[in-house]
Parts: C-alpha cells; structure tokens; sequence
C-alpha cells in the first residue's frame, strides 16, 4: 500500500517515487523480427505478488495487435519476458512497439516502448539488397551479408561473406551533357562502396574521367563530367574493390549550339518569355541564362532539345542587349551584336495605356473592346483584368489581342457571379420600379511584370478606366421555332439588344451564311438574309433534324443564341385559265412594246451611272490598299511626336484663349478692336453723361421681353436689315445679356418657337437654321458658344487640339510652296502641291549657351532651359533642305515653344538665323540677300539646300539685323496670318503673296509659275476643279490614313453624351422633340436636322474651321485647308441624305465616302442617348444658367455695346415705336413712351417734356 503524495497520513511508501515502474536503458532495445528473443526489463519498486496471484505478465502491442506473454522476475529487479517470436508487415526497417507489464492479469505497473527491425529492408535500396549497405550498418543490429541478402547474424546458415559483390548501377541522370564538361551526373545503385576512397577515381564516362563531388555510402554517387574533344556515346563505368561495373545506358557528349532568339523586344520592367532555339539545349544539370549582365531565369521544365525559355529581369533603363550568354554547365555560347547585325533583345519604355473604348460590355463578356497606347507590340500575351473597387483580387479576366504597337483588342472578361451579386444588393436597396442593373468595374491590365497597367487608376490619373456592365441581350425565339422568309430584311425580336452593344458586336448567321446586320434598337435586330435559302445546317455546318437552316445570334464571343429555323416561302403555280393567260399575254407584250424604247434609254443612263459609280469606288479601294502601308508607317511615326506632344500638354496644358479673347472671335469674327473691349472701371471713376444715363433706359427695355420679341421682329421685316446687321445684332444682344443667362435663354426660347411654328409651314421644315436668315441663327451659335466654353476647356478641346496638331505636323513633313501655301501633304485638292520636289530631311542643332539669345524679347529661352535634358546638349530639330529660310525659322520656334501660346512666342521677323561653321564661321541665312538666283524675271527664295546646309548644321537664332534687303520691307503684324505659317515667311512677301521689294521681279519658292504676265494673278488661288490624277489623289489618301485615327477621336469625343455634356445641349434637343410632337411631325429626317443645323453645323463645324476660335494658334493656309475637308465631312456625317459618287465629285467626297455611314451612325447613336439622358428641369437649367451668368458679369463694358445697337433704334424708329403701340402687352406697358425718354435723355432733355 503507497499512501499518496497529497496523503498526511505518510505510510512506509509514499508518493510517486515509491510507484513501481520501468527503469528506462540508456539504448533502446532492439528485437530482430521473426527471431525467438527474451526481453528482461528492469523495474524499480517491484511488487510481490501475494498467495493466489498469478504473477506477471508482458503484454505486447504491434500494428494493434496484442499478445500476452508470461515473465518472471529474476534478482527481485528484473522482469524477464517469455522467448517469444516477434514481428511485423511494415516495409520498414525499423518499427516501434510497445511492452506493458502486468501482475495477476489486471494489475497496470508500466510500458515502455521496444523497436522492432528487419536485417533485410536495413541492407537494401530501391528493394534490391547491398552488400555495402548491409555491413555498414550499427554493429548494433547484428546484419550480416549471408547467401546474397542481408540477414540476422544468429540466423546466417552459411559462412557470412568477406566482401561485397561489384556495384550496381540503376539510375544515372542527366544521360547527355556539354563536350565542354561540368555536367553533374548522379548515379544511383547499391553496392557502390563501403566509404569515398572505395570508389574515388574509379569513375569514368568512356575514357573521360568523372570527377568524384558528393557521396551517400553504396547507394549515390554525384560526380562532376570531364571535358570531351568532340561529341560521343559512352557508358558510365563504376569500380570498387570487388571489380568494375558498366551500365546498360549510355551517356552522350553533346554540342550545344545557339540559334537564335524570340522575341527580341520587350518592357523594361521584364517578365517577356524568350525562347531560345538551338541545338541540344535540354541537356546537363544547371543552366543559366544572361542579357548581359541581367539575368534570364530559365524555365527549365519547358525544354526541349531545340527550344528553352527563360523570363527576362527587370532593366534599370530602356537598352539595347549587346551579348545574350547560355550556359549550360561548362559551355557557354553567346549570341552577340556583332555577329547578328543586330541586337539579340532591346528593352523598351514599359508599355502604357492612353484609352480604352467602348466603355460598356454586357455580363457574359466577349465584347472587343479596344485599347489604345504606346509600345503594346511588346507584350507577348496582355491580359485585361476587372476587379471591383473593394477587392484587390480579380473578378475575372481575358487575354487581349495585339494589332500594333498602339492598338490591341480585349474580349471583355464575363462577370456573371460578380452581377447576380450586385443586382441582388441593388434590389434590395432600391425600388424595382427604379431599379436597374449596372455594374461599374475598374479595368487593369497583365502584361508580363509592368505594374503600372495592373492599376491604371493610380499611374494613369486622366484615362478614364472603369467598364459598366449591363444585362446580357436576350433574342426571343421565332414562334414555333419556325419563321417564313417572304424576302426583304428578317426582324429578330429581343430585349437589351443595344444597351452594351452595337451592329459591330453582333452576328447573325443563317446556316452557314451571314445575315448582314443592318439596325439594331432596344428591341429588334434587323438584318439582311442572303437571296437563296441556305443549306440546312447550324453555323458550324452541321445538319438540321428539320432539314431547314438555323438562325443563329452571337453578341461578342459567348453569347450564342439559337433563335430558330427560317423557311423561304416560294411563288407557288396558280391554275390560270388558257384565255387569261392569253389576255395577260398580250397585254404584257403592248406594255413592253410601249415602255421598251423608254426603258432601253433609262437603263442605259443608269447603268453608264452605276459603271462609273462602282469604277470610281474600285478605284478608291484600289488606291487606298496601295497607300496603306504608307499609312500606317506614317502614322506609327506621327503616333509617337504626337504621345511626346500629349505628355507635354499634361505638363503645361492647352493654349486655351481667356474667356473675353474666345467671345469676342465667336461673336465678332474678324474684328480686332471692339468698343466692348473699353474697360467699364475706367468709365466708372468719371462723371456719368447723357449718353451713359440714356443707355441704362434703353437696358432697361432690353430687359423686357416683350420689347425685344418686337424689337428683333420688327428690324427682320426691314429689307435694308441684313446678313450683317442681323448678326452684328445677335452678338451685341447677347453681350448685353451675357450676365442674364437665364432670361437670354428664355428670349432665345422664345424666338426658336416662333421659327420653329414657321418653318413647318413651308415645304422643307428641315431647313431651318441652315443659314443665317434671322437674328434668331446667330444668337443661338453664340448662346451655345457661352454655354460650352468650360465643356470646350476642361473635356472636347483637347482632341481637337490634337487634330490640329497631327495636320499640322503631318503637312509640315513635305515641301510646303510657301507663295503658293500649296503642301505635298493635304486633304484638299486645291492646296496640294501637283509637282514632284526632291527634297531630303536636315537636322539642324540650335546653339543654346550664346550671349545674343539674351537680347531676344519676349525672354525667349526662359523656356529652353526647362525643356533641355542636359546642359551641354543642343536642341536639334528637323527641317527640310527645301524649306525658306522663314520655314526654318518657324519650324525651330515650334520646337522651342511647343505649346506655348502663339501670342506670347517671339515673330520671325524679329529674329535672323544665323549658320555656325567650321572655326568661328558666322554666316545669316535670309530668304532673299545678294546670293537670290534670279531667272527671267523670277526670284527663287533661298532654301538651305541653296545654301548648302548639312545635316548636324549648328545654327543660333540672333535678333534681327538691319540690311539693304530688310531695311525697306514691310514689317506684318506678330499675328498675320496670310502667309505660311503666319510669321514663317520673310517680310518680302505680304500677306497676300505678293512680293513687297521694291524691284520689278517676281518672287517664287518651289514651283516657277508658267505664268509670263505677272504672278500673281488675281485668279491664281482660285483654281478651277477638274479630274484629280491617280497620283495625286493617292496623296491626298495617305495624309487621310495617316490623321483617320485623330478625326475619329475627335468626332467620337463630340458625339458622346456622358455626365460632361453641358445641360444646355439636353434642354435643347428636347426643345425640338417636344416642337416636333407638337406639330404632329412624324418624320425623324426633320428632328435630326434640326439637331444638326443647332449644335453639329452651327457650333462644331464653325470650331472646326476656326480652331483659332478657341486656342491661342497660328491657322496656316494648308491647315485651314484641310479644317475645311474635315467640317464638311462632318457636315455630311449629320446629313441624312445619301450623295451618289461620280466622275465628278469633290476630292474631298471621294476621300471619306467610306467613313461617312460610320459616322452617320455615331451622330445618330449620340442624338439617341441625348434623348436618353435624364429630363432638364427648369431649376436644373436656372441653375447653370445663374452660374455662367456670374462667371461672365462685367467682363465686357455693355454700354457700348447698348450704343451699337441703339444705332439700329435711331435707324428704324418710326416702325419700332409703331409695332410697339400695335402690340397690347408693350402698349400696356407704355413701352413706346419710354423708348421716346431714351431719345429724349439722349439730347438732355427733361423724360417729363417728351
């Protein structure tokens, strides 16, 4: 009996300590399986058992299973188990067990644990015995070597062997390696020695010496190959003390050769795939890979004998790769500049992304969306990913489509989950009556390791980067699942079929034909079937059960809908009776006999017609395939000055004109010097006049609506009253009201009403506001003109900016005559230069650290000094050798101010050019001077060509010297804009290209004109319009292809109707919708013309023309040339009327004719979601309406403006005063009275006498 620790009884055996337990050996015990053994066991505290017990017992645990074995005591500490056989099924070599010791079968006293281990599994690899394995083993396990296995020592029947058999071999790896060595082989077997020594040197490939690295006793060798004089097939050799061993395989020595390298550019911040090709480039143990001294990590799961990939390094800087190194083991090959003539890789600028479009998609993804940015092409496998704004991890994402360097296509990926999800919150928060499903996603992109595309919202702060996602289009089936086709077009019904897609994304197929889509509304799809049924398959050309073709609608890449089995419906045979047919007979034959002469000439005419139509439209297709090319290289060209100009304006913006510079062009095109213009504050301080005191009379009566309806009606009515007055009268009303926004636009309303009731009693309502036939034309174009100036500024501006920009940077590329203005490059017909001048691009440097740049005015290289890179560098700038002096001059001045406005940039005229060469050499370039050739009477204006410059011409500009060519010719103004370039020619030719020197010659730049009477003419401008040659024509469509992507820009960002469109816009479009329902017009043609002759024609077009409007530019004659092609393409853009082609037509026609019905369909598309956008309520546009009305108080001195158009009361007083008293409310308001006290307070009369 133990009493226990917490007993306070203490017996003679107390606590734990007394506790009868095993007493634990130092080694554990081993038992060899399936071998008879005791196992004494020592134990403390023993107990003694009493009379009647049965004693002890050892219970044994293996695999689970139990076995009691008796044991005795031995020296009254040991307890001895029974010799018993004990064993176990693991294929292990050692197991452990557990012994627990018992007394009179239910007496617990302890357990510990005893391990089990099988000789045999102990010496043996890979289930094979060893020797070697086998005798090194623990003297402990007593394994002997017996009978070719390994077996307990006390079982061997025979005499243990003295020594091990020779190795065997059972693996080897890598079979193959460079000649070169170095290759790592591992060898795997048994009996491969007892220790190092046994087998060191004894390792060989053939003849060639494996040297020893790594060694695992008898069972592993790691050696490292020696190098071969050429490649061979041997086996490996293995030796130890017993012999040598050769294996069944056989290594192979092999040279490894680079070939080449794909692809050979890629971003700078790595992650481009190379593959490498080549010849055994799969063998050896290591392989590494180096772009210089960049790594390239390789991949080498992914290799086969004649191709390995590897994943470019980060670069600190765009490079170009001078030597790609490969090693494999001890070879190393290389492929190098030298050899290839060529880089073997080039790191880039990491790619980035400048817009991306359409912004919509529907659920299930597959819509192509486009993206648009700079180095794309480098980008073996771009992603497009969406995420939403509260996760970081992906919704789901696409693998995009490169086209070029700046354009690739992206399936929209499908987030169907994400939606359901969405629209489940959605309608839970909002009312269904509300209730619309839309989902807002920021889009990223994966390409290889650039971040910057992975969050564009973060490193691309002006990209517009979010993709809505709307309902997926459902097409409903035919009825029946069976449609009959009685010809002209097939009606498909649906549901959503425009909301995130159009015509583009949709294809309809019947069988295996297409069905050209034609519309596509909310509701329908219509499209046109080919003439004959087709055969009875799906699109994927497998047969139908109902032997009729199935009409299938796929939207993107998913979506796929089956919508059922069309049937043409025949002409079926009628019985006819023989007398009627007889009848109809002869009546047939009189009908032809009568109509066939007329009809012979018609069908001649039109068929000569449809000839000449299909001739020219081959003809343009043909010339537009050959310049494609032209094209594209041009506009990759075109496309990087113009990312360049676009990083630069992020910097340092737009040349936007001031608010008062804008309004007065828009109002008063063409006037310089206003009497608005006089600064009101100056008046204000002086004492007030008559004049001041009558004017803020007749303001009064400008207030008053009922007045000014009369006031503009009755000047309309006077037939003296025109085109001018009524413009000049528009301007100044709308000066007058510009700080009265809100009741301008309900005078504006008014009259917009009034014409609206009398243009749809005419024959062609669709005309109005056409022209400029009343006041009421040009007051809307300058109430627009105040409504989207900030619209103008911080959104549409830019693109046209940019338009301007690429033609004028396009033109700039060829010879431009600069008496002439007529340009190798141009949209217009009548600008381009007909002759074929050899010309050749010069890089000029400028010198910028000269002393004389400091007497230029205008601090002119304040800004040169930001923009240089580098000090000691000089700006270089491209001219052509063909170039006036002027031109040079200009061209140089565009590099140096970029975007500065053309106001603040110094004139030509002000500065000479002056040539640095050789040692100290100075020499001022003029356009005309003492070396001018003079031919028959023709000066022909210097060039750098006559001058002889080179290219790297070191010039500096200076300011202008005083010489016997300039000292007697007129100076222009800074901003004439007459000449090329405006300020870009010498002061010898007046704004009219006339020659101004004092001498009877006259002047020419590229082309001699064949004139011998004079030049020039009066009429020489005005050329006369005939066939344009192919090879001019193919001119005029490669500076088309090569701007086509700025003018879609353009027109697109017009045409869109997003949250920056100016409410105005809304208001007035629902104007004229809301007219044309109330005079019952059914006709969209008049809605849509409306629509186009307000915003389109009498605001964009004008804008187009005149960018000079809003920018502060210089508009050259060939630019404005080319503004003018476009404006009318916009023109026909918003035409609803289709003009045929003929041998006839204008270039200009010819030029966009396949563009037009695209662009036909942006501006209906844009009118339709105008239309859509929310309602404008009367506070919503009172609002706006008292904002601008703040923004544009006193910028202009309104009296004077009420002075100009008082000069139209005096003018026509008698009928104003008479419509006045005619009319009830003005009569009633005594309005004619106090227009009689404006005269009368004007010739400082008492109101009260009058």
């Amino acid at each position: 009996v133990i009493s226990g620790e917490n007993n306070p009884a203490h017996l003679a055996n107390h606590g734990v300590s007394s506790c009868p337990r095993f007493r634990h050996p130092k080694q554990k015990i081993l038992l060899p399986n399936s071998v008879p053994m005791e196992i004494a066991l020592e134990v403390d505290n023993l107990p003694h058992p009493q009379p009647g017990h049965t004693g002890f017992q050892c219970i044994v645990t293996i695999e689970g299973a139990k076995m009691m074995v008796p044991a005795r005591v031995e020296a009254n500490q040991f307890i001895v188990c029974d010799k018993t056989t004990y064993s176990y099924e693991a294929n292990t070599g050692e197991y452990d067990a557990s012994i627990s010791m018992v007394w009179n079968r239910n007496h617990h006293v302890d357990t510990i644990t005893v391990t089990l281990y099988k000789c045999d599994i102990l010496g043996s690899h890979r289930e094979h015995p060893d020797c070697s394995l086998c005798v090194t083993r623990h003297s402990k396990y007593h394994c002997t070597w017996c009978a070719n296995t390994c077996s307990y020592a006390d079982t061997c029947q025979q005499i243990p062997a003295s020594e091990c058999p020779r190795p065997r071999i059972d693996m080897i790896k890598p079979l193959s390696g460079p000649i070169e060595g170095g290759t790592f082989v591992t060898i795997e077997g048994s009996n491969l020695g007892l220790k190092e020594e046994d087998v060191r040197g004894k390792i060989h490939i053939g003849d060639t010496p494996c040297t020893l690295v790594e060694y695992e006793v008898s069972v592993k060798i790691i050696c490292q190959t020696g190098s071969s004089a050429a490649e061979k097939v041997a086996s490996v050799i293995i030796g130890n003390q017993a012999g040598f061993t050769e294996s069944s395989v056989h290594f192979s020595y092999k040279n490894v050769q680079v070939e080449g390298v794909s692809p050979v550019v890629g971003p700078q911040s790595g992650g481009t795939q190379l593959a490498i090709t080549g010849q055994f480039l799969n063998i050896g143990s290591r392989v590494t890979a180096y772009l210089d001294e960049l790594p390239c990590y390789v991949n080498a799961t992914q290799a086969s004998s004649s191709r390995l990939t590897c994943i470019t390094s980060r670069s600190p800087s765009p490079r170009k790769i001078h030597v790609l190194v490969l090693s494999i083991d001890g070879a190393n090959r290389t492929l190098s500049l030298q050899e290839r003539k060529s880089p073997p890789f080039t790191y880039l600028q990491d790619p980035t992304v400048m817009e991306i479009k359409p912004l919509k998609s529907f659920v299930s993804g597959g819509r192509m969306i486009t993206v648009h940015g700079t180095n794309l092409d480098t980008i073996q496998k771009p992603e497009m990913v969406v995420y939403s704004d509260s996760s970081v991890n992906p919704v789901n994402k696409s693998e995009c489509f490169v086209l070029n360097p700046a354009q690739m296509e992206c399936p929209s990926p499908a987030v169907n989950k994400e939606f359901s999800k969405g629209a489940h919150r959605s309608e839970r928060s909002l009312p269904n009556k509300f209730h619309e499903n839309r989902l807002f996603l920021k889009i990223g992109f994966i390409m290889d390791h650039v971040e910057a595309v992975s969050d564009l919202e973060k490193h691309f702060k002006n990209l517009r980067s979010h993709l809505l996602y709307l309902e997926d289009p459902k097409f409903f089936e035919f009825p029946n699942d069976i449609k009959l086709y009685k010809g002209d077009t097939l009606v498909i019904e649906g549901e959503n079929l425009n909301l995130a897609s159009d015509e583009s994304d949709v294809n309809v197929t019947i069988g295996t034909l297409a069905c050209n889509v034609t519309s596509l509304a909310s509701t329908q799809l219509v499209c046109s079937p080919p003439e004959s049924q087709p055969m009875p398959t799906d699109e994927l050309g497998i047969k139908t059960e109902t032997g009729l073709p199935l009409v299938v609608v796929r939207v993107g890449k998913f979506l796929r809908f089956p919508i059922g089995y069309l049937r043409y419906e025949m002409i079926r045979p009628y019985a006819i009776p023989p007398e009627a047919v007889a009848g109809i007979a002869a009546g047939t034959i009189s009908l032809l006999l009568l109509f066939g002469v007329v009809l012979i000439v018609y069908r001649r005419k039109s068929t000569q017609a449809e000839r000449e139509y299909k001739r020219i439209q081959i003809q343009m297709d043909t010339l537009e395939s050959n310049v494609r090319s032209e094209c594209k290289m041009a506009f990759a060209e075109l496309q990087t000055d113009m990312t360049d100009l676009t990083a630069d304006l992020e910097s340092s913006g737009i040349p936007m004109l001031d608010h008062n510079e804008y309004i007065l062009k828009v109002f008063f095109p063409g006037v310089r010097d206003h009497p608005i213009l006089n600064n009101p504050k100056v008046r204000i301080n002086g004492p007030p006049t008559n004049y001041d005191a009558a004017m803020l009379q007749f303001e009064q009566l400008i207030n008053n609506k009922n007045f000014i309806l009369n006031f503009i009606e009755t000047l309309e009515a006077q037939k003296s009253f025109n085109i001018r007055d009524k413009v000049n009268v528009a301007s100044l009303l709308m000066v007058v009201l510009m700080g009265k926004m809100e009741y301008a636009t309900d005078v504006l309303r008014n009259l917009l009403l009034r014409l609206m009731d009398k243009s749809v009693s005419t024959k062609h309502p669709q005309l109005m506001l056409r022209r400029t036939e009343s006041v009421v034309e040009k007051m809307l174009t300058n109430w627009m003109a105040l409504c989207m100036y900030k619209y103008l500024k911080d959104y549409a501006g830019s693109s046209l900016f940019l338009l301007y920009k690429a033609i004028k940077h396009q033109i700039e590329k060829g010879p431009v005559d600069a008496v002439t203005h007529d340009a190798r490059y141009s949209l217009s017909e009548e600008r381009l230069l007909r002759e074929q001048i050899d010309h050749g691009i010069v890089t000029v440097r400028l010198l910028q650290e000269d002393p004389d740049y400091e007497k230029i005015p205008y601090q002119t290289y304040q800004t040169l000094h930001v923009m240089q890179d580098d000090a000691d560098e000089k700006i270089q700038c491209k001219v052509l050798d063909c170039d006036t002096i002027s031109q040079v001059k200009s061209k140089i001045l565009d590099a140096l101010y970029k975007n500065t406005p053309f106001s603040l940039r110094p004139s030509i005229h002000e500065l000479d050019l002056e040539w640095r060469h050789g040692r100290g050499g100075h020499l001022t370039l003029q356009d005309e001077d003492l070396t001018t050739k003079s031919v028959c009477g023709w000066r022909k204006l210097n060039t750098l060509a006559h001058y002889g410059v080179k290219e790297s011409a070191v010039m500096s500009l200076i300011p202008r010297q005083n010489d016997g060519f300039n000292a007697n010719c007129k100076q222009p103004c800074h901003n004439c804009t007459g000449t090329y370039l405006g300020n870009s020619l010498s002061p010898i030719i007046a704004s009219n290209g006339d020659v101004e020197s004092g001498s009877n010659l006259h002047t020419y730049h590229l082309v001699k004109p064949p004139d011998d009477h004079g030049y020039p003419s009066s009429k020489s401008s005005e050329r006369t319009h005939k066939a344009i040659p192919e090879i001019f024509l193919t001119r005029l469509l490669s500076t088309k292809g090569t701007i086509q992507k700025f003018v879609d820009d353009f027109f697109t960002t017009i045409l869109t109707a997003n949250e920056a469109l100016p409410p105005a816009v809304k208001w007035l479009f629902d104007l004229f919708d809301e007219a044309a329902r109330r005079h019952n017009i059914v006709d969209p043609e008049v809605v849509h013309a409306w629509k186009s002759n307000s915003l389109p024609l009498r605001f964009w077009v004008n804008f187009i023309k005149n960018p000079d409007f809003m920018f502060d530019i210089n508009k050259t004659t060939p630019v404005d040339s080319c503004l003018s092609v476009i404006a009318q393409t916009f023109m026909d853009a918003c035409s609803t009327t289709d003009h045929r082609l003929g041998k006839d037509s204008p270039s200009n026609k010819l030029l966009f004719a396949k563009d037009i019905p695209h662009y036909r369909e942006i501006v209906s598309r844009f009118y339709m979601d105008v239309a859509l956008l929310p309602q404008i309520t009367d506070q919503e546009l009172s609002t706006a309406m008292q904002h601008l009305s703040v923004s544009q108080s006193g910028h202009f001195h309104t009296i004077s403006a009420l002075k100009e158009l008082y000069i139209y009361v005096t003018k026509y007083s008698e009928q104003i005063l008479e419509c006045l008293d005619n009319d009830p409310y003005c009569k009633k308001l005594h309005l004619a009275h106090k227009l009689e006290n404006v005269a009368c307070t004007l010739e400082g009369e008492e109101t009260s006498t009058c």
